[in-house]
């Protein structure tokens, strides 16, 4: 423990002043870590002879004292050096945000595509006062309506939320999938992955406005500032006026949803697994802050959109810094993919808990894969990054599968495909048959379409390789995740979370939150002068049940 500097460098002002009525004060490092941790009293810190002391019961005077003693009983009375209020995770973030989403906590757990982010995950989080985002993405319409039907009676009158990614190269399904949480009556969708706003996500939105306001809310899910616009003001006109020719809204719905702006929360994605801009949260979150002041000012809705974080959120000081720097709320990715609710496999599982920051990678993007988009996944024990990586220099180079060279199609067929092409390309063909119709006519006809749409099964099918736990496929699968994951191993290390098996996302979530107040209290003590060493302070992960027993 370090004391703080003496009068002669730092002239000290009390804060107040303190009379122990009886009570005791402590300076052993011990007693002002079990202070601070506990998150739902206050921390009296005492300036003594020997150094600061943390003080336990007693009567505390602040303010107003001008450096004299006040009228306190006896003649012990000690001047108080530091005082931190109660703060328990309930109180981190926006309280708007967690009136409006009837949560408990300002956290979440994003969608991970193919069901990663599974029924089990949502209703987990909705039974702890959290919210989990389902991961339609990737899905089909029967998938989906299956986990709706077993989320929303498991949480009648609780939060859920389900994802609605932006689909370029599917708009029917994307269409598909919002006429599909309309009519099952989905309050809350995570938008992730727009470069632009479509129909389908301004269906959804405008067509809950009842009575003068939106009843269908919307996440978004953003990491530019073009796009964040798009999400922070009211839709475009012209996009209301195709939908209201459509009759999925009606003339009032549209002229409603003018003075409104398109989300009401956007989530700011750092750097992330799947899909990212790799960008650092440190500058992204405080440019998109100020985005979202200045297009208040201009369209001064009734209700301001908030600002969360994901990406990199993964450790009680990434919770913690993420709130200091003014985030409403934050999401969680990759290190719930490792908990043993998530949709993927245990060998995945494993994997993931064995990552470290560096053994991540960008590699193309199943379903943006002729845009050259690309997805941030786990190169650790697993080819898929090459392997993807080959397939889409091949169609870049290349107008059809037969102008590659022969040598180059046999190790395809040998290493991705394990079949031939025709093969491959009937099993596409029936796929796209039944999932978008739309795609099979230009394929028939541009050899090149055709091509990108065989080596997107490959893309496709890794992913689920990865979450059935496919033996044979092992080195194809392909695991979205982002260096935080290898931060939350790192803080994990010798602790009961280290193995995979112990990971539950309520367990990580109450540890982040819980380990996030001791991390800003700390802070608070050193900018009143109390310095601390790191390792006095309970930030070791803790069971579920120690961490509720904790937080009363």
């Amino acid at each position: 423990m370090t004391h703080p500097a003496g009068p002669a460098a730092t002239p000290f002002s009390p804060l107040g002043f303190w009379a122990p009525d009886g009570s005791t004060l402590s300076h052993e490092p011990a007693a002002f870590g079990a202070a601070v941790g506990d998150l739902r009293a206050p921390v009296v810190v005492v300036r003594t002879d020997r150094g600061p002391a943390v003080v336990s019961g007693g009567t505390v005077v602040l303010g107003g004292t001008g450096g004299s003693r006040p009228p306190l009983a006896g003649t012990d009375a000690l001047p108080v050096a530091a005082y931190l209020p109660p703060l328990p995770p309930e109180q981190l973030g926006d309280p708007a945000f967690r009136h409006d989403h009837g949560l408990r906590y300002a956290y979440m757990t994003g969608a991970m595509a193919n069901g990663i982010g599974s029924a089990e995950i949502v209703e987990a989080m909705g039974a702890a006062g959290m919210l989990g985002s389902f991961g339609a993405a990737g899905l089909s319409l029967e998938r989906i309506t299956q986990a709706l039907d077993r989320i929303q009676p498991n949480l009648a009158g609780r939060p859920y939320c389900v994802n609605l990614i932006h689909s370029p190269n599917e708009p029917a399904h994307e269409m598909a999938t919002a006429d599909l949480l309309l009519k099952r009556g989905v309050p809350l969708v995570e938008a992730s992955a727009y470069l632009d706003l479509t129909p389908a996500i301004v269906r959804y939105r405008v067509a809950g406005f009842r009575g003068g306001r939106p009843t269908n809310r919307v996440i978004a899910k953003i990491s530019r500032v073009e796009v964040a616009t798009k999400f922070l003001s009211p839709p475009p006109e012209r996009i209301l006026k195709e939908l209201v020719a459509a009759n999925y809204i009606t003339p009032e719905q549209a002229q409603l949803a003018s003075r409104w702006p398109m989300a009401d929360d956007i989530t700011v994605e750092a750097d992330s697994g799947g899909h990212t801009d790799n960008r650092p949260a440190i500058t992204l979150l405080p440019t998109m802050l100020a985005l979202r002041d200045r297009l208040q000012a201009q369209f001064k809705h009734a209700t301001p959109p908030r600002v969360g974080l994901a990406g990199g959120v993964a450790t009680p000081s990434g919770v913690a810094g993420a709130f200091a720097m003014g985030a409403a709320y934050v999401v969680t990715g990759s290190v719930n993919q490792a908990c043993v609710e998530s949709g993927s496999s245990d060998p995945v599982r494993k994997m993931l808990a064995e990552a470290g920051q560096a053994d991540v990678t960008m590699a193309p993007a199943a379903d943006m894969f002729e845009m050259g988009v690309r997805v941030q996944v786990l190169k650790r024990g697993t080819m898929f990054p090459m392997r993807a990586a080959k397939l889409y220099e091949l169609y870049r180079q290349y107008p059809s599968w037969e102008a590659i060279p022969p040598a180059e199609r046999v190790q395809v067929e040998k290493t991705h495909l394990r079949a031939t092409f025709d093969e491959v390309w009937q099993q596409t063909r029936d796929f796209f048959a039944r999932r978008d119709p739309t795609q099979l006519p230009r394929a028939e006809t541009d050899p090149k379409h055709r091509m990108a749409l065989v080596f997107r099964w490959y893309l496709g099918l890794s992913s689920r390789w990865a979450n059935g736990g496919e033996p044979s496929r092992q080195l194809d699968y392909q695991v979205w995740c982002g260096p935080a994951m290898g931060a939350f191993n790192e803080w994990a290390k010798g602790s009961l979370l280290e193995k995979p098996a112990s990971r539950t996302v309520v367990g990580v979530a109450l540890n982040l939150l819980y380990g996030a107040c001791v991390v800003l209290r700390r802070q608070a003590l050193r900018q009143q002068g109390v310095a601390l060493a790191d390792d006095h302070f309970p930030l070791a992960p803790m069971t579920r049940d120690e961490i509720e027993r904790r937080l009363g």
